[in-house]
């Protein structure tokens, strides 16, 4: 018996070992090239693999740059826009398929689910006939028509699911003490949706900064955009301005997941009913 156990210890010991091991590469496999992206970022060097001292001077030159100050003041356009308009359309879908049962329900809900599962190169054609259908010009407005299309889906998923989650009782209680549908709703409902609206919301940001195909195929020719932007400059290869570049993406990211979880961390405290 004593022989058994040791040898299950042993053997718990050395898989808790390997799985260690295959935690520390994996996350090594995730994050060495970032980490490797930003060190370079401050190279001193044209050479993207010659270290040759610290500098910042590829982060000024970003904002020197009229054409990158340009495709950021366009992706930032897009991305507020569509950020405001998903999350709104997104919200009052998610209560209009959670809450309540009409005709053709089914059917939609199978194509809110369109967006996220089709190729972003199968979505990208579609717009761009359509666009071209309806005879509209491409620009600003046809993108973030396009990212609203797709950002919908991704909003309404996320604010569902919270809704879903939600404890049908607290609105109950609600309404037992004679408030209304739109105090219940307001009061009880909306903040404890709150960090699920916000989360929907910044996700669509991020998707939308961070789009590439869709964006290339409803854009206009002045319609650049940073990822547009950063394509163009990886054509005549990989230099430390877009290191920087790409740094800079990824740090205002990174800010918007922590920015979330602050929130969601204090969503749903302090409801009350008045």
């Amino acid at each position: 018996m004593k022989t058994g156990s040791s040898r299950q210890r042993t053997l718990i010991r050395i898989g808790q070992k390997v799985l260690s091991l295959h935690a520390l590469f994996s996350y090594l496999f995730l994050y060495l090239p970032i980490i490797i992206l930003i060190i370079f970022s401050f190279n001193n060097s044209k050479s993207v693999f010659r270290w040759a001292g610290f500098t910042t001077h590829w982060y000024l030159d970003l904002f020197s740059d009229p054409r990158i100050m340009s495709a950021l003041k366009n992706s930032l356009i897009v991305a507020s826009a569509s950020t405001i308009a998903s999350t709104i359309f997104g919200t009052m879908v998610s209560i209009a398929m959670e809450r309540y049962d009409f005709f053709g329900k089914l059917p939609f809900d199978a194509l809110l689910y369109l967006p996220i599962v089709i190729p972003d190169i199968t979505m990208a054609v579609m717009l761009l006939v359509f666009f071209v259908t309806i005879h509209m010009p491409l620009g600003l407005h046809t993108i973030i028509i396009s990212h609203i299309a797709f950002n919908i889906s991704f909003v309404s998923v996320t604010v569902r699911a919270r809704l879903a989650s939600l404890d049908p009782a607290l609105e109950e209680a609600a309404q037992d003490l004679y408030a209304n549908e739109w105090q219940t709703f307001w009061k009880v409902t909306f903040p404890l949706l709150l960090p699920g609206i916000i989360g929907g919301a910044l996700m669509a940001f991020t998707l939308s900064l961070d789009d590439y195909v869709i964006t290339f195929f409803t854009a206009g020719a002045r319609s650049t955009t940073l990822p547009l932007r950063i394509y163009s400059m990886v054509k005549t290869g990989v230099k430390p301005d877009i290191n920087a570049l790409s740094s800079l993406m990824m740090m205002v990211s990174m800010a918007l997941v922590v920015l979330s979880l602050l929130l969601q961390r204090k969503g749903g405290e302090g409801v009350t009913i008045q």
